[in-house]
């Protein structure tokens, strides 16, 4: 069966073809999920206009796939089969894409593809994990949590912009500042503050279909080692769950100590997600 791929710079067009497919799993899709209402809703900026790819067979939705300058293309669930039509359209659409992301199957067969269509070299810059709670477990800590308001937009742009430094991503603090208060005016960040001091940061992202994922967590390394943010991170659980809602978020595979704390507090293993970077031949990474 012959693959159609659609694409569109409209995210509210998008979500009206793909939503119907990504909501039958909505845990294993929910960065694309999130991503798209997320430009619908004002709170995501990008320096580029985003790309949205839809693909197609027998008339149905089958993939739904996004590239933004930020984020490069997240491949979302899609499947091993589909890669190579994939490959194709987006080699003429974005063929300047700087990284791509995807199922640990899927995403190592894309960057191959792509950075051969293309040109380039390709080489794998992270690994991570999607987790759903199974079961929850509180999680002690000294001080407390608290909601983030508008009186804390220069701590927690403080803090987000120290997540992205940590994550090589933008860290800008124009970008920071605008990230933080999109999502404090929807109430979907959180500090832990011991002893007057805001020793952590947790924000989650919009519910999607009864799933609702948790991040960004970070703490500042001087503030590490004291539970603060698996403590957070229970806290933020526990208001998901009172909304009726399922839990997820991602860890780093590279970093055990992180996937030892989300499973303490009942989150279990869903898929792993591998990261490429794609750079021009004879570049050294």
């Amino acid at each position: 069966m012959s693959t159609a791929i659609r694409s569109t710079g409209d995210p509210v067009e998008f979500r009206a073809a793909v939503f119907p497919f990504l909501k039958k799993d909505p845990v294993l899709n929910s960065v694309v999920l999130s991503s798209v209402e997320g430009r619908i809703q004002g709170i995501m900026h990008d320096p580029e206009p985003p790309l949205y790819v839809s693909l197609h067979e027998g008339g149905e939705v089958v993939g739904a796939v996004l590239w933004t300058a930020l984020r490069g293309i997240v491949l979302g669930s899609l499947a091993d089969d589909l890669v190579p039509p994939l490959v194709n359209a987006l080699a003429d659409l974005v063929p300047g894409a700087e990284s791509a992301e995807g199922t640990a199957t899927a995403a190592p067969i894309f960057a191959e593809l792509f950075a051969a269509r293309v040109g380039k070299n390709f080489q794998k810059i992270r690994g991570t994990r999607l987790h759903q709670l199974i079961s929850f477990v509180e999680q002690k800590a000294a001080g407390t949590p608290r909601l983030a308001t508008l009186a804390d937009v220069e701590i927690t742009a403080e803090l987000s912009q120290g997540y992205s430094i940590a994550l090589g991503h933008d860290s800008s603090r124009a970008l920071a500042d605008t990230w933080v208060r999109g999502r404090i005016e929807l109430e979907r960040l959180w500090l832990w503050e011991d002893e007057g001091r805001a020793a952590s940061l947790v924000g989650r992202q919009g519910e999607a279909f009864g799933a609702t994922r948790i991040g960004p967590v970070y703490t500042p390394s001087e503030y590490r080692g004291h539970g603060y943010a698996s403590a957070l991170t229970a806290h933020v659980t526990q208001q998901i769950l009172a909304a009726g809602s399922a839990a997820c978020l991602f860890t780093d595979l590279a970093n055990p100590t992180s996937n030892k704390i989300y499973a303490t507090i009942g989150y279990r293993p869903v898929a792993d997600f591998l990261g490429f970077s794609f750079t021009d031949q004879g570049r050294v990474v």
